[in-house]
């Protein structure tokens, strides 16, 4: 076990236990690469570390040892081609296995590691190769991904080398190919080559609805602070399987299918699905037989409009999800099939989890749990004042100058200014709205541009948002603002109709009085627009800025006719 290598304790006997004594130690040189994947393979040799499938009857199952061999001949491979401490790779590779040799490998080189991914275009591929000075790119031999790459490299002239995973393509370095030629001994870096806590190991570009996306940097240390992610709220299991649906080119991977999971021990299972068919998904969790589960909340909707109760998912002993909101309606329907209840989790790129449902109490259906033990949360209004309890405040982390938390960014990728401006005040504003009770759980609003002034009323989107889906004719929606002269603002709903249903007018009146009857009258969506599918970030988020910023293009369009 490596966990008490790194916590002073590891048990605790309440949330307050807890809160009040988690501790995480962070060796001044460590290195997920050496001290995880490397001390797991020295241990037991034997012992698993990732279980590998796709929609081609294709597995793969690899041991820590077998992932420290190859992360080794990777090392050797890259330092060949010339990257270094420091350089900037960017790797798109989808759920590739290969991801989590490359990743390892470049740790251990203490290179710094861009994941991206594999929907990005020319234009985004360029902007992130120039912003972050990458030096190399690896990717999935998927004829978009590739045919974007190619045609941003010409515009991308700090990209030396580019690589290629899964299958040899024209052109390209073949990664496994590659790899071949190298020992699969590579000592730790020592003097100047050395990593240390500090140092940046991974940048995130966080998925912006508008504007450019930011650099979010991670230091060495970041890993520790997946600990409280992966044990105490995913409550992953030594040797167990645990999955968390996830492409690699997001935060999500590293909160649910790296680091956490291997600090603990667990087993990572890795589906890499061609697309999202909930049957598909269904089965897999069946066959392998999972211990636990994350995925966004938009999965375990579209996994109930199937038949889950024809599927044997009883080895799955916890569920949970992050990344939105989950309505109370979807964890209600999973608890009657299930016998199980869905375990909230909240964060952004720029931290591991920060607030959470931990094993100590009982969840509330529709809060977002307790806060991290690594964070001080605090509520807080415009001025920075504390607000009071019942009301509605930014989640804000106190005190990032002096205390800086393990798992917290250490500030925006070659930009000081931003990072000054973010990091060296007294709190860090995340920019979500949100409201605490009176035993400590806290209750999502929404992002601070997604709540709605109507006739000076303050309407987040979550609370419409869940009135609509426990109606049966629902799958998903996004409540936004609308402008509206006399109201300033009115409450509009785009909704996703599950399957027998049509729009109408009568439909509409039937959803408008069905939100009057679960929630204040006043929060019901005036318009209502109906949609195939609504549009979202790469991470699976739906983009309320991008539907709001249509609807305020038609009305200017509109009142200049």
């Amino acid at each position: 076990m490596l966990l008490d290598r790194f916590l002073p304790r590891i048990e605790f006997d309440s949330y307050e236990d807890f809160k009040k004594n988690y501790r995480v130690n962070v060796p001044d040189d460590f290195n997920f690469g050496f001290d995880i994947v490397d001390e797991w393979a020295r241990q037991d040799e034997n012992k698993k570390a990732l279980v590998w499938c796709d929609d081609h009857d294709n597995e793969k199952i690899f041991t820590f040892k077998d992932i420290s061999l190859l992360s080794n001949k990777a090392a050797n491979y890259f330092k060949s081609i010339g990257i270094k401490k420091g350089d900037v790779v960017m790797l798109i590779m989808r759920r590739r296995w290969e991801y989590w040799v490359t990743a390892v490998a470049l740790h251990k080189l203490g290179a710094v590691v861009i994941p991206a991914t594999l929907q990005l275009t020319k234009k985004d591929i360029v902007y992130r190769a120039n912003a972050s000075v990458a030096r190399a790119i690896v990717c999935v031999n998927d004829d978009f991904v590739i045919g974007q790459v190619e045609q941003a490299l010409p515009e991308s002239p700090t990209i030396h080398h580019h690589i290629v995973v899964g299958t040899k393509r024209e052109g390209w370095d073949f990664f496994e190919e590659e790899i071949e030629k190298y020992p699969d001994v590579f000592p730790r870096p020592t003097g100047d080559e050395a990593t240390t806590k500090d140092d940046v190991m991974l940048v995130y570009f966080t998925s912006g609805t508008t504007g450019n996306p930011k650099m979010v940097q991670h230091a060495f240390s970041y890993p520790l602070g997946h600990i409280v992610t992966a044990k105490y709220w995913q409550q992953v299991q030594e040797d167990k399987l645990h999955m968390s649906v996830t492409d690699s080119g997001w935060a999500k991977f590293g909160w649910g299918k790296i680091y956490g999971q291997w600090v603990c021990g667990a087993v990572v299972f890795a589906y890499d699905m061609d697309k999202f068919v909930p049957k598909n998904l269904l089965q897999k969790m069946q066959d392998y037989k999972l211990t636990t589960f994350c995925a966004p909340p938009t999965m375990y909707r579209f996994m109930l409009l199937e038949d889950v109760a024809s599927y044997d998912l009883s080895s799955i002993q916890h569920w949970c999800t992050a990344g939105e909101p989950l309505n109370a309606e979807v964890n209600n329907k999973w608890y009657r099939l299930t016998g199980h209840n869905i375990y909230q989790g909240f964060g952004q790129s720029e931290g591991s989890v920060l607030l959470a449902d931990f094993q100590w109490d009982p969840i509330k259906i529709g809060s977002t749990g307790k806060a991290s033990p690594l964070y001080d949360i605090r509520l807080l209004d415009k001025e920075g004042n504390e607000v009071k309890q019942g009301e509605e405040g930014s989640i804000c982390v106190w005190d990032v100058k002096n205390n800086p938390p393990t798992g917290l960014f250490t500030g925006y990728y070659l930009n000081k200014e931003m990072t000054d401006e973010l990091l060296l005040g007294r709190y860090y504003d995340t920019c979500d709205m949100a409201w605490i009770d009176s035993e400590g759980y806290y209750w999502f609003v929404g992002r601070n541009d997604d709540v709605i002034k109507c006739s000076g009323y303050r309407i987040g989107p979550f609370e419409v948002e869940s009135a609509l889906v426990a109606h049966d004719a629902v799958v998903e929606c996004a409540i936004t603002g609308v402008p509206d002269p006399v109201r300033g603002q009115v409450v509009k709903a785009t909704i996703v109709l599950k399957k027998g249903y049509e729009p109408s007018d009568e439909l509409k009146k039937e959803l408008q009085n069905h939100v009057k009857r679960t929630t204040a009258p006043y929060k019901y969506p005036r318009v209502i627009e109906f949609v195939d599918e609504l549009p979202k970030t790469v991470g699976g988020k739906i983009k309320r800025a991008l539907i709001r910023h249509t609807d305020e293009q038609a009305v200017k369009v509109r009142d200049a006719e």
